[in-house]
């Protein structure tokens, strides 16, 4: 091959080397050689099919290059392989695994779709197209939980987070915070937790204009989770857990009506601290014997205001002590129909702090916030590639049990299975895919491989 012609530079380190070249000249090599995995899974769990199921193509049929399933996997296998983006499109047109997690011959097919189709892809999804898109993404996570767990499920906990999703343009529905002191959407967020897994399972996210308050939205999200839980899981007890910002009776009655075990946050007031008094006490004096921080639990019924009714409210009585400080109470509240133990239920709230990790994931791992468009509803679409990227990640890390990868945040996993360079060979009867004998976690890819899907030998 001539070299002419080709960029390259040189490396010399030592006086006993030979100099090093550096040279991209490999075509139908990729830095995402676990795309594959991606795409192995999508095909069990048949969530882009179901996605691209729920789209209406208005375009002209003899000028269509790109099916809309194909944009559809473009964007989700992008997302979860790192690329934030459309503006990423230019330099993954021709990489050969992104075309072979597509579908595509991953050295003769066609190139994927430029920056501007996809562009105009997601600004051309329709409000209720969406609203059902969401609706099918939420049965297909059931659903596969459903043949996973074989139907058999005692208990389903869900998680209802906002989060803020910082702007920084023009977008319609963009408001300042002042909680978060920014200018920001405000998505809601929805995570299953079957029986006492650890994992909790991303379902939906909602984008919300950045100043609404915590339950816009949440009805109709929870109506519709509690209605395809119940359809896949009909003997399962459903429990929701939220924070102080769904305290409102309106909710809690919601809640009541649906037959929903329900564990929510409570503001402190001068009422509910009098109420903990005694408790209050009690952790003082095993505070001052011990010298470290003490708690104690109890229960009351209390009526906020608001409220049409007394409900139960669980105390943590906690008093601090720090060295050089002096002790310091610190109360904390959460309402509850439950029946369990005051030290039961509030350590089953405190479970509701893994949610954050699932938040950090989502910002951190796969640019949640990376809402950049203009419209609203084009925002929308986005998120909703965010949640089918996230929902396929989450199962390469449940199919990832037994190795090292199995317990690792979406960042490290990406590292680890998905940046993996490969060189693609096309033979007459097979595609071979080269991949490189030191990769530092080749075993592991090789028993993620097998554990989805992939026949081993």
């Amino acid at each position: 091959m001539a070299t002419d012609c080709i960029p390259q530079v040189t490396f010399k380190f030592y006086d006993h080397l030979k100099p090093v070249i550096a040279r991209f000249d490999q075509a139908q090599a990729s830095t995402d050689g676990g795309a594959v995995l991606l795409r192995a899974l999508d095909e069990h769990l048949q969530l882009t099919d179901q996605l691209a199921g729920c789209l209406v193509d208005r375009r002209d049929p003899d000028k269509i290059r790109h099916p809309l399933r194909d944009l559809l996997r473009q964007r989700i296998f992008g997302l979860a392989c790192g690329y934030e983006d459309a503006n990423d499109a230019a330099r993954l047109a021709d990489d050969p695994l992104h075309k072979l997690a597509v579908g595509r011959d991953p050295v003769t097919g066609a190139a994927l779709a430029s920056q501007p189709t996809l562009s105009r892809f997601e600004n051309a999804v329709r409000p209720w197209t969406l609203a059902r898109m969401g609706r099918t993404l939420a049965a297909t996570v059931m659903a596969h939980h459903r043949a996973r767990l074989k139907g058999h499920a005692q208990r389903i906990t869900i998680d209802l987070d906002p989060t803020d999703d910082p702007t920084h343009g023009q977008q319609v529905f963009t408001f300042f915070n002042g909680h978060y002191d920014t200018w920001c959407y405000l998505p809601l967020v929805a995570t299953l937790t079957f029986n006492d897994e650890a994992e909790q399972y991303l379902v939906a996210i909602v984008l919300r204009p950045g100043n609404s308050p915590a339950t816009r939205g949440a009805h109709g999200l929870l109506r519709m989770l509690v209605r395809h839980l119940r359809r896949a899981f009909p003997g399962a007890a459903l429990r929701v857990r939220v924070d102080g910002g769904f305290a409102g009776n309106d909710w809690l009655e919601v809640l009541e009506t649906l037959r929903i075990e329900y564990v929510v946050g409570l503001a402190s007031n001068a009422r509910l601290v009098q109420r903990a008094g005694r408790l209050l006490g009690e952790a003082y004096g095993l505070s001052k014997y011990s010298g470290h921080t003490e708690h104690v639990y109890g229960d009351t019924l209390y009526a906020a205001g608001s409220w049409s009714r007394r409900r139960r409210v669980i105390i943590k009585a906690e008093v601090v002590r720090l060295p050089g400080r002096d002790p310091q109470c610190n109360p904390r509240f959460v309402v509850t129909n439950l029946g369990d133990t005051p030290a039961t239920v509030y350590a089953l709230y405190c479970q509701r702090g893994e949610m954050e990790n699932r938040l950090k994931e989502l910002h951190n791992g796969l640019a949640l916030g990376r809402t950049s468009c203009s419209q609203f509803w084009a925002n929308q679409f986005r998120v909703l590639l965010t949640t089918a990227a996230y929902v396929l990640l989450q199962e390469l890390r449940r199919r990832a049990q037994g190795t090292a990868c199995a317990s690792v945040q979406v960042s490290t996993l990406r590292e680890r299975l998905l940046k993996l360079a490969v060189w693609v060979d096309r033979s007459v009867r097979r595609l071979v895919m080269h991949l490189p004998q030191c990769a530092p976690w080749g075993d592991t890819w090789r028993r993620v491989a097998v554990a989805v899907g992939a026949t081993p030998g």
